[in-house]
């Protein structure tokens, strides 16, 4: 049977009954994973974790070589077991693929993979229908931990079409290198913005910095209780029903030496949102122009909820209206790695909560998995 049939053949087959499906094997899955074993779920006869992309890795799998280990910030070690020894030259792409590998492979989380979730409806009796692209699933309760990464953003500005340059987004950077010679507007203040000014300016003809919003740089350690402000900001925006923020966005731009050179020779010298792209750069209302070769949009991404839409959970707002990790319009769908759960460390945290809420909906009590005893 050829992989058409094969599909087809698992389409028409009855729906596979499970009590929870994860969607996503990053950070925020891979905990969930970790901590439904933990009070008892056996995967693949009580939970089933799907994950669209092509190896472990989440995210990361897809971050640029030149983002290397010792570059990344903040990446919290998941529940469990311990990410030692990596050396902070390599990129964080490998450190982390590994490290999640390892992780799957230690607590026999038998992710499924390469799984596109198509969309999520209500099925009979208060179960979901998960739909894929290997048949369909139906669950009593879901684990969304799908992150971002999918759906980077694209602001639009006129004349963007006419622009005879090239234009690409972060998700598509593959480091510093292809630059070499060329002009190079780089739009958005977040790290990855930062970063990517300067990786770039040593090779670059020229580099310009555009941010909608001046930028805020942040001088000395991030406590907890900066953290927890932080992480409430964005909260409140998910309880009303409004499309989140980043936690990055509210915390501000850490400062450290290579920044501080960077503004200090003019690196990071940004200007305001420019008014329009025209066929050779981009221009302002002023009469103010900048001649570029490239556009590069570091304009952050936008949570891939699309499979949610059947529910018709989305609010007025833009958002999904949240009630700790789950949605207030039904209790069955939680949100893990979802606005202010959207960091190594708070997903981590999304996911445990996850679970112990879900335990409850399904009256179940917990009976530790010979996988996590003593983890």
């Amino acid at each position: 049977m050829n992989d058409i049939g094969a599909r087809d053949a698992i389409s028409a087959t009855a729906p596979r009954a499970v009590d929870v499906v994860v969607v996503g094997a990053g950070q925020a899955g891979l905990s969930a994973a970790y901590h439904l074993r933990r009070v008892g779920f056996e995967p693949e006869r009580d939970f089933v974790v799907l994950d669209h992309a092509p190896r472990p890795g989440g995210a990361w799998q897809f971050r640029w070589p030149s983002l290397t280990y010792g570059k990344v910030h903040g990446m919290h070690a998941l529940p469990g077991m311990e990410l030692t020894g990596a050396d902070p030259a390599r990129p964080s792409s490998e450190v982390v693929g590994e490290y999640f590998t390892a992780y799957e492979e230690t607590f026999d989380l038998r992710v499924r993979r390469p799984v596109d979730v198509r969309a999520v409806r209500e099925g009979d009796g208060g179960r979901l229908l998960v739909e894929t692209s290997e048949g369909v699933w139906s669950t009593r309760a879901l684990i969304n931990a799908t992150g971002t990464w999918d759906r980077p953003f694209w602001p639009r500005y006129p004349g963007q079409e006419t622009f005879r340059g090239r234009q690409l987004h972060t998700a598509q950077y593959r480091g510093p290198e292809e630059f070499a010679g060329q002009r190079v507007v780089v739009v958005g203040g977040g790290a990855s913005g930062t970063q990517h000014l300067m990786e770039i300016a040593p090779y670059a003809a020229g580099t310009t910095w555009v941010t909608r919003r001046p930028p805020v740089f942040r001088e000395g350690p991030f406590g907890e209780e900066q953290g927890r402000a932080a992480v409430a900001l964005v909260e409140d925006r998910v309880r009303q029903g409004l499309a989140p923020l980043s936690v990055v966005s509210v915390t501000g731009l850490p400062v450290n030496d290579a920044v501080r050179e960077a503004r200090a020779n003019g690196v990071l010298d940004r200007h305001p949102m420019f008014d329009r792209i025209t066929p050779t750069g981009v221009a302002w209302d002023d009469g103010h122009e900048v001649a570029a070769d490239v556009i590069l949009w570091a304009t952050g991404f936008r949570a891939s909820i699309e499979h949610l839409a059947p529910l018709r959970l989305r609010e007025p707002g833009g958002g999904i209206r949240m009630e700790g990790t789950h949605a207030a319009l039904d209790p069955r769908i939680h949100l893990v790695g979802y606005g202010p759960s959207a960091s190594t460390i708070g997903a981590n945290r999304a996911g445990r909560a996850a679970v112990r809420d879900i335990q409850r909906l399904l009256g179940r009590k917990r009976v530790p998995s010979a996988a996590t005893v003593g983890a």
